[in-house]
C-alpha cells in the first residue's frame, strides 16, 4: 500500500484492511477465538477498573473526573489493539467484509457469539480475581461503593437509554478501531484510541463488555456496602437486561453506523482485496 500523509494510511486504505482483518478474523480456529476473547475481556476489565479508581476520588471535579477516567479506561483497547485479542465490539466492523460477500452470514454469527461469551467469561473471570484480590476495599472502600451504585445504575436505567447509548458508545469505540488502523506504531495507535475512548466514558455511553465486569464485580461486592446504596435491580435479571439492550445498540452503532456507511463510501462495486 502507499503511504499517506503523515507515514499513514488513507481512508480508502483503512477500509480495505478492516475488511482484510475481518475476513482473517472469522477465519480464526475456535480454540483462538475463545482464548483472544477471553483476553479482550480481561483487558476491557483492566480499563474499568482504571476507570473506577480515578472518579472514586472525590477531590476531582465532575469534567476532571469523567474525562481522566475516560483516558485511563483506554488501557484497555489499547492492550486490545496492541497486545492482540478479540473484542465483540471492534468485531461489529466485520460488517464490511460481510458487505462484500467475504464472509458468509454464518462465519460473521459465529465470531460474534463466540467472542461475546468469550469477552463474558474474561471479564467475569476479571471481575472474581477482582474482588478475591481485595482490591475494591481502596480509597476506605469509596471504591467498592462506586462499582455497586454504578452497576446497580445500569441495572435500572430504562431500556431505550442504554439502548441509545450503546449506539454512540460503538460508534467511538469503532472509530477508534478504525483510526488505529491508521498508524504504524504504537505511538500512532495510542493517539488514535484515547480520544474517541475517553470521549465516550466521559459521557456515560454504555460498553457491553465493560459492564460484563462491572455488574458481575457489583454483585459480589453489594454484601460489603451500606444495604441503601444496593439497588434492588442489582442481580442476573439486571445484568441480562442491561446485556440486551446494550449489545443490541453496540451492534447497530459498530456494524451499521461505522462499517456499512464506510463499506458504501469506499468498498462498494469494488473488487475484493487479493487474500
Amino acid at each position: 500500500m502507499a503511504l499517506y500523509g503523515f507515514d499513514a494510511f488513507s481512508p480508502a486504505q483503512i477500509a480495505e484492511k478492516i475488511e482484510q482483518v475481518g475476513v482473517s478474523k472469522a477465519r480464526l480456529p475456535l480454540l483462538q477465538m475463545v482464548l483472544l476473547g477471553m483476553l479482550a475481556g480481561a483487558f476491557i476489565s483492566l480499563g474499568a477498573l482504571y476507570f473506577v479508581l480515578v472518579v472514586s476520588d472525590d477531590t476531582l471535579g465532575f469534567a476532571a473526573s469523567r474525562v481522566l477516567g475516560g483516558v485511563v479506561f483506554s488501557l484497555g483497547l489499547l492492550l486490545v489493539v496492541v497486545a492482540g485479542a478479540e473484542l465483540f465490539t471492534g468485531n461489529n466492523l466485520l460488517m464490511m467484509a460481510w458487505a462484500d460477500g467475504r464472509i458468509s452470514s454464518y462465519a460473521l454469527l459465529r465470531n460474534w457469539l463466540v467472542v461475546c461469551a468469550a469477552n463474558f467469561a474474561g471479564a467475569a473471570g476479571m471481575a472474581l480475581l477482582v474482588w478475591l484480590s481485595g482490591h475494591p476495599a481502596m480509597n476506605d472502600g469509596r471504591v467498592a461503593v462506586l462499582v455497586v451504585t454504578l452497576a446497580g445504575a445500569k441495572c435500572a436505567a430504562p431500556l431505550a437509554a442504554l439502548f441509545w447509548k450503546g449506539v454512540l458508545c460503538n460508534i467511538l469505540v469503532c472509530m477508534a478501531v478504525w483510526m488505529a488502523m491508521a498508524g504504524r506504531s504504537v505511538t500512532d495507535k495510542f493517539i488514535a484510541v484515547v480520544f474517541p475512548i475517553s470521549a465516550f466514558v466521559a459521557a456515560g455511553f454504555e460498553h457491553s463488555i465493560a459492564n460484563m465486569y462491572l455488574i458481575p464485580l457489583a454483585m459480589l461486592l453489594q454484601d460489603s456496602v451500606p444495604p441503601a446504596l444496593v439497588s434492588p435491580a442489582l442481580g442476573v435479571t439486571g445484568l441480562l437486561r442491561n446485556l440486551a439492550a446494550v449489545i443490541a445498540g453496540n451492534i447497530l452503532g459498530g456494524s451499521v453506523l461505522v462499517a456499512l456507511v464506510y463499506h458504501l463510501i469506499y468498498r462498494r462495486g469494488l473488487p475484493p482485496p487479493a487474500e
